[in-house]
């Protein structure tokens, strides 16, 4: 599954049953809940990358990936949105994109 497939079932989740769908349930506790389950995601990502279980690592990454685009649709910002960003940094510095960066 690519990440735009991802995206588009998330959306496609908005609606569905809270009682049948993961990303319903998520998505009908608000942005703010959708951004707490992420952050514990992250979080398991960064324990099994210090951990260095490749395999674990790999689920954990998915289970964030996954968990950052539903806090990211709960807010409606899409993978477009986060890809043309991406594509206006492009070709700079990660520096010199940060030192651009209003504080």
């Amino acid at each position: 599954m690519s990440l735009h497939d991802l995206a588009a079932t998330i959306l496609s989740r908005r609606g569905a049953d809270p009682d049948t769908s993961w990303t319903a349930k998520l998505l009908a506790k608000g942005p703010e809940k959708c951004a707490e389950k992420f952050g514990e995601e992250a979080v398991e990502a960064i324990i099994e990358a210090v951990k260095g279980d490749r395999e674990k690592l790999t689920s954990e990454a998915a289970d964030a990936l996954y968990h950052l685009l539903v806090m990211c649709a709960a807010r409606d910002v899409s993978l477009d949105d986060i890809e043309t960003e991406l594509a206006r940094r492009e070709g700079r510095s990660g520096i010199a994109e940060k030192a651009a960066r209003p504080e």
